[in-house]
């Protein structure tokens, strides 16, 4: 199991923790952010390919900032796996 932090801008949360293994996610941790909403995807998403997560997250945009905290989760995934 790889570990990862990622320190995002642009959204609440101002970083991101997650494990990948076997190319699932696992532990997925925001540090800050919407505690209802990050908790929920957390919950959502353990055990989930990564690829999936990339797939269904990146581009969610958050009040039109651009991104959101389930975006910036999805790029730190995206790089993760290259």
């Amino acid at each position: 199991m790889k570990n990862y932090t990622v320190n995002v801008s642009g959204v609440c949360a101002s970083a991101i923790s997650f494990s990948l293994d076997e190319g699932k996610i696992y532990n997925i941790k925001f540090l800050g952010g919407c505690p209802g909403n990050t908790l929920a995807i957390s919950k959502i998403l353990e055990g989930t390919s990564a690829k999936r997560v990339v797939d269904l997250l990146k581009g969610n945009d958050c009040g039109g900032k651009g991104t959101s905290c389930a975006d910036q989760l999805a790029r730190a995934v995206e790089d993760a796996l290259q």
